[in-house]
């Protein structure tokens, strides 16, 4: 696990929770679920990298 890979999950979840509160904010269901998939990605990623 590499602070590299660290600072890429926690950007997705960032990314993700951008998308979910803009698709939040215009009633766009589809980006906010995408939002929501790659915030949960990011997770199971720096979830997966600390067991490691």
């Amino acid at each position: 696990m590499g602070v590299d890979d660290t600072a890429k999950n926690r950007a997705q979840q960032v990314k993700g929770k951008a998308k979910e509160q803009a698709g939040k904010a215009t009633g766009d269901k589809k980006l906010e679920r995408s939002g929501q998939a790659d915030m949960v990605k990011g997770e199971v990623k720096e979830r997966i990298n600390k067991a490691t």
